[in-house]
This record gives structure tokens, sequence and C-alpha cells, in this order.
């Protein structure tokens, strides 16, 4: 892809883009191989089109991608004998279903043969207007139910959605971005894809699961898996998410992305809410917010991103803060500043406090070198504008170690005896969080001292 333009995300441009190259006929006339000269077949002319047809037979599909450049006419061929019954047979495989059984080899197989057919189709199509392209890929690959927004009845254990998009990726890879935008809006028509984003982002979270898991498949195996450059997979995403509303944006984030039951599939909206979650629940989040963060799209600027993550941190109700703080820590270090600074500036001093504890409190946890959440309070210090508000801030995070471990404590002394440790051993961590913390303050502060 070149340069960002800055197009409208909800409505296909009104003027009509073509390659200087591509003539603008009908679809059907440029695929009719009786109009056209038989001497660009060169030897091919003594034979037979079925003949011709069982000679391809023989050839991998690469093969065929690299002949259909040989001439104009051995392309229009070619396109016929795709679309013929034994061409579609043959290149459109559709065992979809029975890869659980062959292992990952043969799933790579299949993904790297949509891979060369989706070649096959960018070379044959070259020289026609991006519109007639996407009619006739579609035409040829609406047989495919797998290949549809609702197509299979088993999505969860299909590779149908992931060979398409790895097609689409092929078939797309330098096309510009009004032609990828265009690209979009076809596969928006084509599936109702913005009114059913609109059911789930609107509704209940969980009230529409199926659809849920529909959206996120889509989006995930279609558009946004298979490419090789962060760029690109940001500008998809930004398609996806810039035509909505920051709140149901971050919605849209959560069900893309956000963790799922590994029997069903199913988004799991309570996970953030009803207790501490692990790295793999959280690893999507960040690496998307990263995406849109690093890769310097001017359709984000860093205050999208830091709203995107505090509007995600109440969906679908208000997250336990060591899960805020575990997003953060995987989002890197300058999405996690930015954030504190924002708390910062904006007078959110004992909220930011509290913040810090649990960023203590995940690093002592996961392992994580402590004095890297000091640093991050040091650098956060800097923020404040007088010395009476860096101390005030550093008294509220001393505060906050006591009332977090009064809390928990309070919170062990009403359970049942009976009950599981798990809170217990969170209170564990966080008083050793609290000695590991000062101890890191303690080496900071003499350090300076003494240089």
């Amino acid at each position: 892809m070149t340069s960002r333009m800055n197009t409208n995300f909800t409505l296909i441009p009104n003027q009509k883009y073509r390659r200087s190259n591509r003539r603008s006929t009908c679809l059907f006339k440029a695929f009719d191989s009786n109009s056209q000269p038989l001497s660009t077949l060169g030897n091919f002319k003594a034979l037979p089109l079925e003949i011709f047809q069982i000679i391809l037979r023989y050839l991998t599909v690469k093969d065929i991608s690299m002949l259909s450049m040989v001439s104009k006419t051995i392309s229009q061929h070619i396109i016929y004998y795709i679309s013929s019954s034994s061409g579609n047979k043959r290149l459109l495989l559709q065992d979809f279903h029975k890869l659980e059984l062959s292992g990952r080899r043969q799933d790579s197989a299949i993904l790297e043969h949509y891979r060369s057919l989706g070649l096959l189709f960018k070379r044959c199509t070259l020289l026609l207007p991006t519109k007639e392209r996407l009619k006739y890929i579609h035409k040829t690959l609406a047989e495919v139910s797998c290949f549809k927004f609702s197509g299979c009845a088993a999505p969860i254990h299909c590779l149908g959605l992931s060979c398409y998009g790895m097609f689409l990726q092929t078939l797309t890879a330098g096309w510009d971005e009004l032609e990828c935008h265009r690209v979009y809006n076809f596969l928006c028509e084509l599936t109702n894809l913005s009114r059913k984003m609109q059911a789930v982002v609107c509704s209940k979270p969980g009230s529409a699961r199926k659809l849920e898991i529909r959206i996120r498949l889509f989006c995930r195996n279609v558009l946004l898996d298979h490419w090789t450059h962060r760029s690109d997979s940001a500008f998809w995403l930004t398609l996806i998410l810039k035509p909505w509303p920051m709140v149901n944006q971050a919605r849209l984030l959560y069900i893309i992305f956000g963790p799922v039951s590994p029997q069903d599939g199913q988004v799991v909206w309570q996970k953030m809410i009803e207790g501490p979650t692990d790295e793999s629940s959280l690893k999507g989040l960040a690496d998307a917010i990263k995406l849109l963060y690093d890769t310097g799209t001017k359709e984000w600027t860093a205050d999208d991103v830091i709203s995107l993550v505090d509007e995600l941190s109440v969906v679908p109700h208000e997250w336990l803060l060591e899960n805020n703080a575990r997003l953060l820590i995987l989002s890197g270090n300058n999405i996690c500043f930015t954030f504190m600074a924002s708390k910062a500036v904006n007078g959110q001093a004992i909220e930011l406090a509290r913040l810090i504890v649990f960023l203590a409190l995940v690093c002592e946890k996961e392992l994580y070198c402590m004095d890297w959440a000091v640093k991050m309070m040091q650098k956060v210090c800097k923020v404040f504008s007088t010395p009476v508000e860096r101390n005030n801030f550093l008294q509220n995070v001393a505060n906050a170690f006591a009332c977090i471990i009064m809390e928990m404590m309070q919170s062990i002394m009403s359970e049942d005896r009976d009950g599981d440790n798990r809170s217990f051993l969170n209170l564990f961590h966080l008083v050793h969080a609290q000695a590991n913390f000062h101890k890191e303050v303690l080496y900071l502060t003499m350090n300076t001292l003494f240089t």
C-alpha cells in the first residue's frame, strides 16, 4: 500500500478510479474467447479449447498463474477454464472441516493453495476495473458456502474464512488505499457487515452470542490476520473501527480481540470484572492497541488511542484495576506512560496512585522487574507542575498501598473459610509487591544521594 489517503470510512468515493491501462469493457465481453484473435495463442493456436484445458490440469496453480501472463487471450482462456465445472472443482478446494484429523501440515497446504489461487486471480483480472474484478471473483467464489459470513454451520472448526482471507490478502497486496477501501465497502455490502456490527454494539453484551462469534471470525480471518506488515493490519482495523463512535469502537475491539471461551468460542464478557485475568486473555487487545498507536496512521492520534483504552476499561462494566494494569503493561511503555500522564494532567491523582499499586502487583505476580514500576512512577511525577502536587501524589501512592491491603484483608475475613485461597494468595503477592516496590524506591534514593 502507498501513502494514506483521508477517505470517508462510511461511503464509497463518488469519483470512479481506474488504472490507465485498463479498459472499461463489459466483464463478459472481456472473457469471450471467441472474440479474440487466436494468433496471440502462439503454438497453442492449433489446439482445441478442450485440449488446452486438459493441459492446464497437469499444471500447478502457480504454473497456471505464470501462464496467464503470456498474453491476454491465454489469460481469457484460463479464466474460461476457472469458470468451467472441471476447473472450478479442481481449484476451489472445500475440505475445510476434515483438517482437524490430518494436522497442521494439511492446514498449511490448503492455505498455501488459496494464496496461489489469489495470485492467479490477481493476474487473470489485471486489466479489469476494480468493481468488475470484484464482481467476477465473487461470482466464482459464491458457490463455496464456507466463504460466506453465515454460510458455515460450524465456523469455529472451519478453515473456510481463513482461506478466503488468504486469497483476499494475496489479491489486494500492493493495491492503493482507495482500491482497498472499495474492497472493504464491497464486502460490507455483500455481507451486510455494518448492520450486523450495529446490532451487536447497540444491544446488551452477550445477547447475540452467535453473531458476535461470526463478526469476530470474519474480521480476524478475512480482514486482519494474514497481513505481514503492521501498517496493512492497522489500515484494515481502522476501516472496521473508525465509522463508529468511541464507545462502540471499544465494544467492537473487545468482540474482535477480547477473551473467548475455549469450549464454544463465545466472547467472555465478564472476564475482566469477576477476577484477575491472565496475560493470554489480554494479549489480543494489547496487540491491537499497540498496532493503532505505533503505526502512526493519520486517523489515530495518541489521544484517540488513550481514549479508546479508557473506554475499553468499562466494557461491559468497570474492570478490576489489576486487569487495567496488566493491559497497560502488555501495551508497552509509551501507551502506559501516556495513559497515566493523562490521568495526572486531569487531576486524577488518587486513581493514578491506585493504578501504581496494581502495576506493582502485576510485576510481582509475573516476576517482572519491579524497578520498571518505580521508574514509571518517577516519570509520571515529572508531569505534575509543582512540588506540592508531586508530594501529594507520592503520599497518595503510600496511602493506596495501605488501603488496598486493608480492603483485601477485610474481604478475606468476610469470606467462608471453606472457600479457596485465591484471595489470601492475592494479599500475599500484594504485601511482597509493596516490600519490593519500596526497596527499589530506597535503592533509587540512595543511589541518587551518593552519585
